[in-house]
């Protein structure tokens, strides 16, 4: 005889178990549940037939697998938090008899350490498995790092943070595996490449943070205590992957000065203790400072010209054999020969090359601009002579701003002309290592600082003029997001973009509306001139009749000429006599005299006239040709078709309205 199955012994009412439940099982408080399922990696679950598994209970239930919670039974941290407990109860008690010192010993000594070694080796078995789930650990690490000390932060806390990360900033210094970054309005996105895994974070701004009340910081601080040992094993394992001693040595003399970076010293094992940052020359001397400038210099000049040799080629042999010398460094792009023909991806710098991008400069970052972000990303590309003002902390290569062997400096404040200054009066005009507001030094090229983002996302050295202090810059946009096809591409021109007469469409819809702004302005004349004689306007009409009038003949020819006009719109040129089209090009002429605006000719008309006939019979043919296909296929097809042409053209006209705005502006720069 079969057993008999009994309600809720099996099926969804066995395999899931309630949040209450879980906890009266493990006979731990609720807040200990949920550090523990944090720590183990243990998330509430949904179940598909909710009714079944709450067993017709209609109150909201969090529910969590039964296989789940019964791992946790053997887990070693159930003992830690019962022993916390017990630790907890006596010095309650020997507060509550005033033994205050008592309850600190108890405290200090008998409090139980917790150690999450053994849940980061369960829950990472390989090292790739923990670099794939770092991206909220930076994410939120960094967060923590610039958040201000509270009650519910303590600077301990943040310390930590805030060291852990610079270490990783370290290794991604020195490995050049940073990649891309983009500034955003939450904060700056990094990408970088560790061991052939993506890894992407969030750093926020350093501006004055404003704790939030509604947020339960007991919670974030047990992600942040679990993310912490994580990223010291991960930080670990990188610098002992490349030979470098950990943890590296820290400066507390200069991290009181704010050193960030530089409060860490890098040690290699294969050196014999010396730094692997100090083994490289850090700095110049009076003869290789000259040097770097010219090397520096000749590689912008370079890089500015590019576009100019590619645009001057010739169609001879000797010009193109000297182009093709002169562009040999550069990278090969493959164009479309067609139009149904496969668009092959565009090859990408090196990453030997772009790891180097800034090694033949030498930056000054002024006092307004982030320092942080940008010494971390020079660095990461190959800058090694970085300086700033003394006021933006400790570490800087040089602090006087009139050093000869600065390059670039980076500025973010309003053009102020002022005269340039003689490299014999620059030592002069410096006071405590500053120059006056607005002083350019001849020689040095000033930059915004979004120059060196688009530059690394590119992976080539932009022309600096269009970066120049107080330009409207480019758009900033993310090496994330590719455009795709019928999708609006900022960085491409407006010709390459619109499809085939649009530009034509646009200057008549124009041309509609300042007719339309005219037709409405009459009336206004009309009341301003109510005594006006009716024969007068039929003069200055010339033929025009006048609504309303009482002669029978007169409201023939009213609708007769109606009807012609209707006709005018829809007929060819060729069809209207002599004397009409010299009267509708008279009437052309007067309306646009009484605009303002010289009168189109004719040829311009007619190339309007055939291009729109022509992109008419060309969506015509389009259309039917379409319907006959749609004609042969399956209900189904023809509905997946339907929904496929909606969503494209949805698409389409986003992005001409994104062209037509941009018509606009550019129409406006040319008539300004």
């Amino acid at each position: 005889m079969a057993k008999i199955k009994r309600k809720g012994e099996a099926g969804n009412a066995k395999n899931y178990i309630t949040r209450t439940q879980a906890v009266r099982k493990l006979q731990i408080s609720l807040p200990d549940f949920r550090r523990l399922c944090i720590f183990k990696g243990i998330y509430p679950r949904e179940p598909r037939n909710k009714k079944k598994v709450a067993k017709n209970a209609t109150h909201s239930t969090t529910f969590y697998y039964t296989k789940d919670i019964q791992h946790l039974l053997h887990e070693p941290l159930l003992n830690k938090f019962r022993d916390h407990k017990a630790v907890a109860k006596k010095i309650s008690r020997a507060l509550g008899r005033g033994e205050v010192t008592d309850a600190a010993r108890l405290e200090k000594n008998l409090t139980p350490r917790m150690a999450l070694d053994h849940i980061i080796k369960e829950r990472y078995p390989t090292f790739i498995d923990a670099l794939r789930d770092l991206d909220d650990c930076l994410s939120m690490l960094f967060l923590f790092a610039n958040l201000p000390s509270t009650s519910a932060v303590p600077p301990k806390v943040i310390a930590l943070c805030k060291r852990l990360t610079l270490e990783f900033e370290h290794y991604l210094i020195v490995s050049h595996a940073l990649k891309k970054s983009f500034l955003s309005i939450k904060g700056i996105y990094y990408q970088a490449t560790i061991q052939g895994q993506d890894v992407l974070w969030l750093v926020p701004y350093k501006f004055v943070q404003r704790v939030p009340t509604d947020v339960d910081f007991r919670i974030m601080g047990t992600f942040v205590e679990f993310y912490t040992t994580l990223l010291g094993f991960v930080n670990f394992r990188l610098y002992t992957s490349i030979g470098l001693v950990y943890p590296p040595k820290f400066n507390k003399a200069s991290d009181d000065l704010g050193g960030e970076l530089d409060a860490l010293r890098l040690e290699s094992r294969a050196i014999g203790g010396q730094s692997a940052i100090e083994a490289a020359p850090a700095t110049n001397g009076g003869k290789a400072v000259s040097k770097t400038s010219e090397a520096a210099q000749a590689e912008a000049d370079k890089v500015a010209d590019l576009e100019q040799d590619d645009a001057a080629m010739t169609g001879t042999n000797e010009s193109s054999n000297e182009e093709a010398n002169q562009t040999t460094d550069g990278i090969d792009k493959f164009e479309v020969t067609g139009d149904d023909a496969d668009e092959l991806p565009q090859p990408e710098a090196s990453s030997s090359e772009t790891a180097v991008l800034f090694s033949n400069f030498t930056f000054y970052l002024s006092r307004e601009t982030p320092r942080e972000p940008l010494e971390f990303i020079l660095k990461a590309f190959g800058c090694k002579r970085v300086g700033w003002d003394a006021v933006l902390g400790d570490g800087a290569y040089t602090t006087n701003e009139a050093d000869p062997s600065i390059t670039h400096q980076i500025v973010d404040r309003p053009a102020i002309p002022a005269p340039q200054v003689s490299e014999s009066e620059i030592s002069t005009k410096a006071v405590n290592g500053r120059l006056p507001a607005g002083t350019r030094v001849p020689g040095r090229t000033y930059v915004q600082p979004q120059w060196v983002w688009d530059c690394i996302n590119q992976g080539k050295l932009l022309r600096p003029d269009l970066y120049a202090p107080g330009a409207t810059l480019p758009p900033h946009l993310s090496p994330w997001v590719k455009p795709k096809k019928g999708e609006y591409d900022p960085t491409a021109t407006l010709e390459e973009q619109e499809r085939e007469g649009e530009a034509l469409e646009a200057e008549e819809a124009e041309e509609d509306d300042e007719d339309d702004e005219s037709v409405e302005d009459k009336p206004a004349e009309k009341e301003e001139n109510p005594l006006l004689d009716q024969s007068d306007e039929v003069e200055a009409g010339e033929g025009m009749d006048v609504a309303g009038s009482s002669d029978g003949e007169d409201e023939e020819e009213s609708e007769d000429d109606g009807f012609d006009g209707f006709e005018e719109d829809v007929q060819d040129d060729s069809d209207l006599s002599d004397t009409e089209k010299a009267r509708i090009q008279h009437q052309k002429e007067l309306e646009a005299e009484a605009k303002g605006k010289p009168y189109a000719v004719d040829s311009e008309q007619k190339k309007k006239g055939d291009a729109r006939k022509k992109r008419a019979k060309k969506e015509k043919e389009e259309a039917e040709e379409r319907q006959r296909q749609m004609m042969m296929m399956s209900r189904s097809k023809r509905k997946l078709l339907e929904k496929m042409d909606y969503s494209n053209k949805k698409k389409e006209g986003e992005a001409e309205k994104l062209r037509s705005k941009r018509r606009k502006i550019e129409k406006g720069k040319k008539s300004a």
